[in-house]
């Protein structure tokens, strides 16, 4: 790799960890990163709620299992050693009814599996944790923590910046191809060329792979997740992180409480389709992301097979009363009056022709070009680790 051209296109946590890795990696290559915002972390990275996530949910062997698990680890280094703030305050997944017992019971033992530290907790063991929670069962993983993640973000692009890295922000991504052994990146201000061109592109991922000349096969389909604030009278209601159980089928935790790394308690987020990939606004409508999101066959399978969840939770984005049901089923004291409108987010969701959620983290390898075609949630957590996988991938790929 001595002497070798990279390009990495963006600029989220993603982007930077893997120009990280392959920085200490072999120092002496030459990286460029491309950012089409002008600043880092604008989109996923830096609207997500900030939580370093255990590896509990996953399944075990899966990439998001191995991957968040040693990527919170390195994670938690990276702030130790850079003097980042975070803090590992532990969370709850709460069951509020019977029928819920049976998922948590399989919760738990994934987390088993996955070498999480857990604790099944009865009723009056999860008041004295969380006084406000109201549930039948729960489970307490103590090594959960939270973080900003938009200022992990500008500590590692200081640290990019000094180590050589071109950070270029402002170069929105208009043509790909390959000349030969190279790969071209062409932005409004002229071209980049590589060796190796990796996609961290989140939200456009698809489109860049299929600008390159290879169109996966699972495309994304954006989903907004929309959140409130506690007002600061009722953030006693909530200590840390307190969760619903959720559907293992989904990729979607459902509506649920987190404290933030600056003391502000975080209610949300829902899941309810956006029509623009960067629409955090509920008015926000681009006529090119919502054809293509309609005219895909995945997507309209996906919107048929779920339509009723669908539906609930479009109801619960219009109405505050039905949002405010959701967490009342948590914590019965949160009242409509109590929450103050916060940032939405939008979730770079990949949905495959069949209609199926893509469940795993997803990357693939071309020739000359590496692809992060689906990476939501716990990839913040995991981002290190990802990033050093990805590196790995630029070494096989010259070998």
């Amino acid at each position: 790799m001595r002497g070798e051209r990279v390009v990495i296109a963006g600029g989220g946590i993603l982007g930077l960890a893997t120009a990280y890795r392959l920085k200490q990696r072999w120092p002496d290559c030459s990286v460029t990163l491309l950012e089409k915002e002008g600043a880092l972390a604008t989109h996923q990275t830096g609207r997500n709620s900030g939580v370093l996530h255990s590896g509990i949910y996953y399944r075990p062997g899966s990439l998001k299992a191995l991957n968040c698990r040693e990527g919170k680890r390195q994670m938690e280094a990276f702030c130790e050693a850079e003097g980042v703030p975070y803090e590992i305050c532990g969370k709850v997944i709460v069951a509020t009814e019977e029928a819920q017992l049976p998922m948590l019971q399989e919760i738990y033992e994934r987390g088993r599996a996955n070498g999480v530290g857990c604790s099944i907790l009865e009723p009056d063991a999860l008041r004295r944790l969380e006084p406000a929670a109201a549930g039948i069962r729960a489970i307490h993983v103590p090594e959960t923590g939270i973080v900003d993640y938009r200022r992990v973000c500008l500590v590692l692009g200081e640290r990019l910046a000094a180590q050589g890295v071109d950070l270029r922000v402002g170069e929105a991504i208009v043509g790909l191809r390959a000349v030969g052994r190279e790969q071209v990146a062409a932005t409004a201000d002229g071209e980049f060329v590589a060796d190796h061109f990796i996609n961290c592109a989140g939200l456009h991922c698809d489109r860049l792979a299929r600008m390159g000349g290879h169109p996966p096969d699972a495309r994304i389909v954006p989903f907004r997740g929309e959140y409130f604030l506690l007002a600061p009278k009722a953030r006693h209601l909530c200590r840390n992180l307190i969760y619903p159980v959720p559907d293992l089928e989904f990729p979607f935790l459902g509506v649920h409480f987190t404290r933030r790394i600056d003391g502000t308690i975080e209610c949300g987020p829902n899941a309810v389709l956006a029509f623009a990939r960067e629409g955090y606004r509920k008015t926000d409508f681009s006529l090119k992301d919502t054809l293509e999101t309609f005219g895909y066959v995945g997507a309209r399978r996906l919107f048929r097979e779920h339509l009723r969840m669908g539906l609930g939770e479009l109801h619960r984005s219009i109405s505050k009363r039905a949002f405010v049901k959701a967490l009342r089923r948590l914590v019965p004291g949160v009242r409509e009056d109590q929450l103050e409108p916060a940032t939405a987010g939008i979730r770079a969701q990949a949905v495959a022709p069949s209609g199926k959620l893509v469940d795993d983290f997803l990357i693939t390898r071309r020739p000359g070009q590496i692809h992060v075609l689906n990476a939501p949630s716990p990839a913040a957590t995991s981002a290190f680790n990802i990033g050093r996988t990805v590196a790995a991938l630029v070494g096989e790929a010259r070998s």
